[in-house]
């Protein structure tokens, strides 16, 4: 299982939190909405401890106001009704986001390094390979055994396996801003409005 360790600000004493645990949670209240999931992550330390979610519409690749408020709502009800069973997945005091990832959004599952083909990305692996811990290029795909193809500046192709890969995620370009769906701004008024109180 991935872990993810943050300082509990009160007692100072390490909080471990099962991400895979978390995901497998979340995934089922996404989907429910007709989301994928795309990263779950806890991270802040003792001063701000977060869950963050990310997810989108399949076929937008965004995530509007509406759908991150109903995704919220599902999330804190399915962590509050463990908590009150005696079954918290993180017991401390965190904060939840649940946002879309963005123009150059993380790359997190096989699929994603399939449908960026084309686009820049950048990329660290957990360990050094070839003497590198970090590629930059353009991505060529996946194939089926899980192995990356970036091709660097040079023309250098580079063949990672996904398993190796630490972070990913894709650089703004403007090839990138070109072929990604203008994001919704429906609801911002309203968001707008209320910041205005």
């Amino acid at each position: 299982a991935i872990m993810a360790w943050a300082d509990h600000d009160e007692s100072k004493a390490c909080l471990l939190v099962d991400i895979d645990a978390l995901a497998a949670l979340i995934a089922p209240e996404a989907e429910a909405l007709g989301l994928a999931l795309v990263r779950v992550a806890f991270f802040g330390g003792d001063s701000d401890p977060t869950l963050q979610v990310m997810a989108e519409r399949p076929d937008t690749r965004q995530l509007t106001i509406d759908d991150c408020a109903e995704l919220s709502r599902r999330i804190s009800d399915q962590l509050d009704a463990l908590e009150a069973e005696g079954r918290d997945p993180i017991p401390a005091a965190y904060r939840l986001e649940v946002s879309s990832p963005g123009i150059d959004r993380p790359l997190t599952r096989p699929a994603d390094f399939a449908d960026w083909a084309g686009h820049e990305a950048r990329l660290s692996l957990a360990e050094k390979r070839d003497g590198r811990q970090r590629f930059q290029g353009i991505l060529q795909g996946i194939d089926a055994t899980g192995v990356i193809t970036l091709t660097d500046k040079q023309g250098m192709d580079h063949h990672l396996p996904f398993a190796a890969v630490e972070t990913a995620k894709l650089v703004l370009t403007d090839a990138l801003i070109a072929a990604t769906v203008p994001l919704s701004t429906q609801g911002a008024d309203a968001l707008e409005e209320e910041g205005q109180d």
